[in-house]
């Protein structure tokens, strides 16, 4: 598999915000949003071949237990689903970020769960969404909202009350797009009491623009 980095940090942000985990940062990505943080992740031009073992390997190495897939869009790869349930095989907790522009597969296992995006107005790729991943996430699973503008939020609100999806949903500001207290009132104002705000807590711990953190 093409790798762009595997690191050892916090989770940032999410329903394990905060806890030790080892990142594997897969290349390869199917969309181009406007915020994107990552972009030296859509090609290759800085990844690192390796094997599901030598991945396996170098997660061992670092120790926890906590593992976040990532990208790009780690989803594009073909043998993707082999490495999860290796890594779930192998007794690590694998938490899989998404762009949700792909059908999500359904690995039958209490210690993998998606973060999947929503990609609102403000990304460009709103289009890009594959709306059937609304049915296929689970209470287990994360629904993330980046958003940056009032139209972001009234995009999201329209989503939650048309899907009514059973995933854990957060809001997301796009960093220095929005005022986070302006999500916390949108929240309060359309009665939103089961969705949670989040900051990026790697962006607050370092510099804004560090990697591998």
């Amino acid at each position: 598999m093409k790798v762009i980095e595997i690191f050892y940090s916090i989770e940032g942000e999410g329903k394990r915000a905060g806890i030790p985990c080892t990142f594997i940062r897969l290349a390869g990505c199917n969309l181009r949003c406007n915020y994107c943080d990552t972009r030296y992740s859509y090609t290759d031009e800085e990844a690192t071949e390796m094997t599901i073992q030598q991945i396996v390997d170098k997660c061992y190495d670092y120790g926890p237990i906590s593992i976040t897939v990532t990208g790009g869009e780690p989803l594009v790869h073909d043998n993707i689903v082999e490495l999860l349930k290796r890594l779930v095989f192998e007794g690590f907790e694998v938490n899989v970020e998404t762009n949700g522009s792909i059908p999500l597969p359904r690995i039958n296992s209490p210690k993998l769960f998606y973060t999947m995006d929503y990609k609102c107005p403000s990304s460009g790729m709103c289009d890009a969404m594959d709306m059937s991943n609304m049915a296929r996430l689970t209470d287990q699973d994360v629904l993330k909202f980046v958003v940056g503008s009032d139209e972001d939020l009234l995009r999201a609100a329209a989503v939650i009350d048309e899907y009514k999806p059973k995933a854990q949903i957060f809001f997301s500001p796009v960093w220095g797009q929005i005022e986070m207290s302006d999500i916390v009132d949108f929240m309060k104002e359309r009665g939103f009491y089961h969705c949670k705000i989040q900051v990026q807590l790697h962006k607050i711990i370092w510099n804004p623009e560090a990697r591998g953190v």
